[in-house]
């Protein structure tokens, strides 16, 4: 880390707090594992898992706590909005919704932890990178939309029957009467449905990495306000009142960016599921 003032050591600093904590298992960047982000999103996992269950068995008839009204809020808002998109019949839909939409907010939430306390009690450690924001690494993102992806296949598959399934990526979105206009239509419906089909995990992975990218940051750039500030120096009484500032605001804010975000993962998973499940 930057101990001094100056562009340059601001630079180190931004670049050390965007460097991940990795291991190599193979030749080439796509055998590079970043150990901080499974490690925060097992780690995250473990708590809903925890927190639900627990609530879950706790559930009584009676009073309910606070706790397990909140879950409740939750689950009931969630339940509502998988009725009113998904119009098939599944006992998936729900629980996975839930979980994308609990899972993503805690990802996301890790960037409200002030930028330098859990790097620096790694590096108190003797671990010299650490990124606590699994959501702002573009590998967490593209594997869940990858998986969502898998799902959507999958609902497809189940909902039509693998003959209709795949007879619809080559007679959708154009028509055709005769079997003659069928084939001629056949190329370009299926080149479509082939990019239809890519944009989606792309929009998941890109729109959520890209917001909580550019939040991490500025958090980072709120920061460097006061890098290597000395309290000898009159622009530090400047500096640290605006430094306030700027994180109060630019937290509130992100407060509802990580939880739109986290709500438009979960919409458009249930949105794109219900699409592969009707019938066109």
């Amino acid at each position: 880390m930057a101990t001094e003032g100056g562009p340059a050591n601001m630079t180190e600093y931004i670049k050390h707090h965007l460097e991940h904590l990795t291991v190599q298992v193979g030749d080439g960047p796509f055998w590079t594992i970043h150990i901080d982000s499974l490690f925060f999103k097992f780690l995250l996992a473990g708590v809903f898992l925890f927190f639900f269950i627990g609530a879950s068995r706790r559930a009584s008839s009676g009073v309910p706590g606070k706790f397990q009204c909140a879950v409740e809020i939750l689950v009931e808002f969630v339940d509502d909005l998988v009725r009113e998109t998904f119009h098939g019949k599944s006992k998936l839909i729900a629980p996975l919704a839930i979980t994308i939409f609990c899972l993503v907010f805690m990802m996301n939430f890790m960037d409200i932890v002030p930028v330098d306390w859990l790097p620096a009690a790694a590096h108190a450690s003797g671990i010299e990178y650490l990124r606590v924001v699994p959501t702002a690494d573009l590998n967490t993102t593209l594997g869940m939309s990858i998986t969502v992806f898998l799902l959507i296949q999958y609902m497809g598959v189940k909902h039509k029957g693998p003959g209709l399934f795949f007879a619809e990526m080559v007679t959708a979105p154009f028509h055709a009467t005769g079997v003659v206009g069928k084939i001629l239509l056949a190329p370009a419906n299926l080149l479509l449905r082939v990019i239809e089909e890519a944009v989606r995990p792309l929009s998941l992975s890109l729109r959520l990495f890209g917001n909580m990218y550019a939040g991490e940051l500025i958090f980072i750039l709120i920061a460097c306000m006061t890098i290597g500030a000395s309290l000898l120096s009159g622009i530090t009484y400047l500096l640290g009142p605006m430094q306030f500032i700027a994180g109060f605001v630019w937290t509130a804010f992100h407060i509802l960016v990580i939880t739109l975000q986290a709500f438009i993962f979960m919409m458009l998973t249930i949105v794109y599921l219900s699409m592969a499940a009707e019938r066109h």
